[in-house]
Formats: C-alpha cells, sequence, structure tokens
C-alpha cells in the first residue's frame, strides 16, 4: 500500500511540472513577432495575463517593458509604467485642469498599433477605477 501511494506520489509530481512546462512555453508565431518587434531583446520573461494574451517583460536602455501578443502573434500593445514628471507638459497640464492629481493611482505610457502613443492614467474611484487614455498633445481619446 504505501508503494502504490508513493508511486500515485511520483506520477502526481511528474504531471505538474509537465503541466507547469507547457504552461510556459509561448507559440511560435508569438516569438517570432516579439523578435520581429524587438530585435536584439532576447530574454523577455513570459505569462499568460488576463486576456489570455501572451505578455512579455523586457528592459530597453534600463526601462522596464511590457508588450503583448495574441496567440497569432498579432501585437496588441507595449507599455511602461512612467512618473508624473515624466509625461509630456500637454499632458500634465491636462491632468492639473481637469483630474485631481492625487487620485492617481498609475500612469503608463502605452503603444498601440491603432492609438498610437498615449499615456493611460489611472484613478481611485469608489468602486472601480476610472482609466482616461491622454494623447501626447493632451487629447482624451476615451
Amino acid at each position: 500500500m504505501k508503494t502504490q501511494i508513493a508511486l500515485l506520489f511520483t506520477i502526481s509530481l511528474i504531471m505538474i511540472a509537465c503541466a507547469n512546462r507547457a504552461e510556459g512555453q509561448v507559440p511560435d508565431a508569438v516569438s517570432k513577432a516579439f523578435e520581429a518587434k524587438y530585435p536584439g531583446e532576447n530574454d523577455p520573461d513570459w505569462e499568460t495575463d488576463a486576456n489570455g494574451y501572451y505578455e512579455s517583460s523586457f528592459k530597453i536602455d534600463g526601462k522596464h517593458y511590457r508588450a503583448d501578443f495574441d496567440k497569432d502573434g498579432n501585437w496588441i500593445e507595449t507599455e511602461r509604467s512612467v512618473e508624473f514628471d515624466d509625461l509630456p507638459k500637454p499632458v500634465k497640464k491636462m491632468i492639473e485642469s481637469e483630474y485631481d492629481r492625487s487620485e492617481i493611482t498609475e500612469i503608463e505610457e502605452v503603444e498601440h498599433p491603432e492609438k498610437g502613443l498615449f499615456y493611460d492614467i489611472e484613478f481611485k474611484r469608489k468602486g472601480k477605477n476610472k482609466d482616461i487614455m491622454i494623447t501626447k498633445e493632451g487629447k482624451v481619446i476615451n
């Protein structure tokens, strides 16, 4: 009986290890799309996000980026966290005139295939946080 339990335990561990290895694999189309978009960056960390996209984490010139791709290798967006003081002047001016800066919980610079470059500003709100997308010229796009 002890041998059977030990064997069952060993088989379970092997199955878990194999499942974890498969989970970390990225489809070839995604790897190739990443390499084409970010040549020279060959060591991204990968995970699957809440939308089912493959999210790579990597650094360029010491700055941390996250890029999302769908299962077919289509680029979804690239983002990086930034500080308020690093925002373009029109973006800072727009935020300061329309919103309470103290309610900002996160700022991300986002590059998107259709929307181009914009800043995603997240504010604390009762219930669900509020996101505002602002172009580098200070125009709200959502």
